[in-house]
This record gives structure tokens, sequence and C-alpha cells, in this order.
């Protein structure tokens, strides 16, 4: 039951992440995709995911999500080429929001795929140099270095040639600053959520 919810919650935030990160949104006077929102949760949800359900598993529920990616950027291509109706005068706001959503969404897969299997590996491999214990630096330490890859990656394929370099770069380092910050921020939801978790599957 658990492994399900934990595995709708991480799709759902992968796709409502690629589809909000069309809009930039203002951090004071620079600007970042809203896709922060909820990106950085499905770091928190593979981190849970590591821990209780392990590697194999996680990986899997990846590609879940990568296929997900794939479908939807399918069906929004295909109703973005099918003729609309006469009386319908929105095509153009369609196609300029959801139009752009393709290049976010392959730049967002490839950061993803990246990223995310980074994290599985490197939560693995501080789970066994802390023998299992100190939750909090496979969580951490996993999540920071993978929040970079990540966001380096999806921002250069997203952005490029649609903002000027200083603007790009600016966008990298705000939304990795914020990212590090939600990481270190949602720490003792990653707690709850394993031992509560733990403890009903114990029970």
């Amino acid at each position: 039951m658990y492994l399900i919810s934990l595995s709708v919650i991480f799709t759902t935030l992968l796709l409502t992440a690629n589809i909000s990160a069309v809009k930039i949104i203002a951090i004071g006077t620079e600007g970042i995709d809203a896709g922060i929102i909820a990106y950085p949760l499905t770091f928190l949800i593979s981190d849970v995911l590591s821990e209780i359900y392990g590697r194999k598993i996680t990986t899997k529920i990846i590609w879940l999500g990568f296929i997900s990616n794939l479908l939807m950027i399918s069906i929004l291509f295909l109703v973005g080429i099918i003729p609309e109706a006469s009386y319908w005068n929105d095509q153009e706001s369609y196609n300029k929001i959801l139009g752009s959503v393709p290049r976010i969404i392959f730049a967002s897969m490839i950061a993803y795929l990246i990223s995310q299997h980074h994290d599985v590996f490197a939560f693995e491999m501080w789970k066994n140099i802390t023998k299992q214990r100190f939750l909090w630096i496979r969580n951490n330490a996993s999540t920071i270095v993978s929040q970079g890859i990540d966001t380096t990656i999806f921002v250069l394929l997203a952005f490029i040639g649609t903002y000027s370099t200083n603007e790009i770069w600016n966008m990298i380092w705000i939304t990795y600053l914020i990212k590090v910050a939600i990481a270190i921020i949602d720490t003792p939801l990653v707690y709850i959520l394993v031992n509560f978790i733990k403890s009903k599957n114990n029970s």
C-alpha cells in the first residue's frame, strides 16, 4: 500500500514539476522555473523509497516516472497538432505554454535519469559507509550532489538560447541553493515517513 502511494506521489510531483517549469517565477530580482516547487520533493520520496524498499525497487519507480513523462509529452504533442474548433481561439496560448513543454520535458528527462540514478546509487553507498546509521547523512549527501547534477543539466538544456548566459548561470545557482535548502529542511519529514512506514510494515 505504502509503496503504491509513494510511487503515485513521486510520479505526480515529477509531472507537475515539468509542466509548471514553463513558468519563470521571481526570486528577488532573479527568475527561476516554477518546477522548483514540486521537483525537489521527488528526491525526498526517492530517498524514502531507497531507505525502505532498496535500490532495485526505487530504480523501477524512477523508470516508471520516465515512462509517464514520455506518455505525457506524446499526448500533449498529439493534442497540439489536432486542428482546433473554429470557435476556439486559444490555440496560440496552448502552443505558447504547453507547446514549449516538450523541450522542458526533454531536458527534465535527461537530467532526471542521470540525477535520480546517481541519487539512488549515492544513497546506497552512504548507507553502506554509515552501516545503516545516520539517515540524515545519506539523505542529504546523496541529494545535495544529485540536485547539483540535475539543476545544471536541466537549465542548460531547457533554457540555453532562450535566456542570456548570465541569466542561465544565475538561474542555476539560485535554483540549486533553494533545492539544497529544501533538502536540509525536509530531513525531519524523511525521518517521519521512514519511521511511520517501517512501523506499519512491522506491525
